[in-house]
């Protein structure tokens, strides 16, 4: 009888044991969900305990920069490429991006010499000149191509989101919310990018700044006009005062009707689109897979003063076409 009874306790106590360690796994695995099933990145940053000072550094930490010291063509140049590299969503700062495509283009040359000294047709000027062309066109242009890829899907996901993200600010103050917590409503509501965005401009009221400057820095960093159309409307809503609600719903129609129009062109010059894309990604596809593949194709003519010049030439006409190409495509709506 007695071992009847001891085998009944440990049974139970097995049976407890088992109980436990899956109530503990489960309330994991339920916590861990519960971080990714956040709605933006800034909600995932926060459930997972970091600061939301921090989690604002670390959003803002591609926030594109004037550059008023500079020359206004390369300026230009640079607040573009922050921008790109902010609107790209990665996370490397602009510096480490920058770090890394001169580390890895001087490493490739590095080695392309070395292999080209020992198992090649020896350093000279046209082999220099391969060398540069290979490792430029594959540590710069490569990671270049792919961060715009990824910032055009995300600026288009942001044009996207605007009109719903007003919708919803809308609703918000015609059923009595003030307008900090609209704001705090979307960052609850609207996935990245937007979702995040708004979080960062309600932190930073949170920590003093003013609303309208918080939206316009948030307008800045994205260079869209249907962002700006809200902040004017806000700035001046708040200095004459009327109906917010109504006045946004309208900007809404307006960003709704502007956008449909905007796919419209957009479907009519997608072939002239697709194609500057190709003239612009091919040439220099075409020329990695050939020399990757057979390297003599090209070192066997490295020498040649007809190949040294003519190559120079085509970078050249390459640069001046792709920038015509990207001024023919770049349509204005």
């Amino acid at each position: 009888m007695s071992g009847d009874i001891l085998r009944i306790f440990i049974l139970l106590a097995i049976f407890a044991s088992i109980f436990l360690l899956v109530q503990l796994f489960a309330e994991r695995l339920a916590s861990r969900r519960s971080h990714r099933s956040a709605v933006n990145k800034r909600l995932q940053m926060i459930g997972a305990g970091e600061d939301r000072e921090i989690v604002t550094g670390r959003l803002l930490k591609n926030q594109p920069q004037a550059f008023t010291g500079l020359p206004p063509f390369i300026g230009t140049r640079l607040q573009a490429f922050e921008r790109r590299v902010f609107s790209s969503g990665i996370s490397f700062t602009v510096n480490q991006l920058l770090a890394a495509m001169a580390a890895t283009a001087v490493f490739l040359f590095l080695l392309m010499l070395f292999v080209m000294f020992v198992a090649g047709p020896g350093i000279s000027f046209g082999t220099l000149q391969l060398a540069l062309f290979f490792s430029m066109a594959l540590a710069v242009f490569l990671p270049n191509m792919i961060v715009g890829r990824m910032a055009l899907k995300r600026r288009k996901k942001m044009e996207e989101q605007f009109p719903v993200a007003l919708d919803i600010f809308v609703r918000a103050l015609r059923s009595g919310h003030p307008v900090a917590s609209a704001i705090d409503l979307l960052t609850h509501e609207m996935g990245d990018p937007i979702g995040s965005e708004f979080g960062i401009v309600s932190d930073e009221v949170s920590y003093g700044a003013d609303l309208v400057s918080a939206l316009s820095n948030m307008a800045d960093r994205w260079n869209l006009e249907d962002m700006r159309m809200f902040v004017v409307s806000l700035s001046v809503q708040t200095q004459t005062g009327g109906n917010l609600a109504e006045i946004l719903d309208n900007i809404s129609k307006v960003i709704r009707d502007r956008h449909q129009m905007f796919m419209k062109v957009r479907a009519l010059s997608s072939e002239g689109r697709m194609t500057g894309w190709m003239l612009s990604v091919l040439p220099v596809a075409a020329f990695l897979m050939i020399f990757i593949g057979t390297p003599d194709f090209y070192l066997g003519v490295a020498n040649e003063p007809v190949f040294i010049y003519g190559s120079i030439a085509l970078a050249i006409f390459y640069i001046i076409g792709v920038y015509t190409i990207r001024r023919m495509i770049d349509l204005k709506v």
